[in-house]
């Protein structure tokens, strides 16, 4: 399908026109005026993960989620989110707003979403969710381990670097697990003209809160020491947070070490020599 015509199949009304907003994902204007964001993902079950991604985190007092207008197969219908500029009062509510969708807790650390496919996505990479009861035995083997033989196996580490990753020792304060966006690098916090803070690509599961921080901090984010100090005081954060953000940042460095390479790899062995 065109997206146009997946825009027609997903909602029933006539394409009248289709813009592009960059890689698989376009917007399409439909008969009587009404918009919708069109997304085509290359992996099966992604399309689907995403939805359950979606619906899992539109939690009361959360931030808030594009509304799903369709899925099939490979092709997502979403509800357009008018961009906006951050500022700082957004982003203390975003905080806040963060704090509450942690809380609102998972079934066990790396639980899918309901109805979400175990075999999910990150980016462009492969995400398989496995459920646990045990946060640091699964972090270090299903986040730290997997990546890191990923990375090794793309070329962009070598197997003397993989050990170095893999010896971290792997340990942080014993919580609840919390609901996670899971991909919460910048990119993926839309600033919308509502004033507001909203989640966009997400890969939801159950986590440790400080994984979803850290990744926030890794390729930074408009005013992100008042995102963490409104939600250090809507949720306080356990002593010594800030030195586990290396840790916690080894799960997104290795993806993108598997998907582009070298650089990466560099600055995940650095973060790795940082928590020795």
């Amino acid at each position: 399908m065109t997206p146009a015509e997946a825009a027609e199949h997903l909602t029933g009304a006539k394409a009248v026109g289709v813009r592009q907003l960059g890689g698989a994902v376009w917007e399409v204007g439909l008969a009587g005026g009404d918009r919708v964001v069109v997304k085509r993902h290359d992996e099966p079950g992604a399309a689907r993960a995403e939805v359950a991604s979606l619906r899992w985190l539109a939690v009361p007092d959360g931030p808030p989620t594009p509304g799903v207008r369709g899925q099939d197969g490979r092709w997502l219908a979403l509800d357009p989110v008018e961009p906006g500029p951050p500022s700082p009062r957004a982003a203390e509510e975003f905080g806040r707003r963060l704090a509450a969708l942690h809380a609102a807790g998972a079934p066990a650390f790396g639980a899918p979403p309901p109805g979400g496919p175990a075999d999910a996505s990150i980016g462009l990479a492969p995400m398989r969710n496995v459920a646990s009861g045990d946060w640091a035995e699964w972090f270090a083997e299903h986040r730290i381990g997997r990546y890191a033989r990923l990375a090794v196996d793309a070329g962009a580490m070598t197997a003397t670097e993989a050990r170095t990753v893999e010896g971290v020792r792997v340990a942080a304060p014993d919580e609840p697990p919390a609901r996670l966006h899971g991909d919460l690098w910048s990119g993926n916090v839309h600033w919308a003209a509502d004033g507001r803070a909203w989640l966009i690509d997400p890969a939801a599961h159950g986590g440790h809160r400080e994984s979803d921080l850290a990744m926030l901090a890794l390729f930074g984010c408009p005013h992100l020491d008042r995102v963490l100090a409104a939600y250090d005081e809507a949720a306080p954060l356990a002593a010594g947070w800030r030195d586990r953000v290396p840790l916690h940042q080894l799960f997104p460095l290795l993806v993108h070490a598997a998907l582009f390479g070298r650089g990466y790899a560099r600055q995940a062995v650095a973060a790795a020599r940082s928590l020795r």
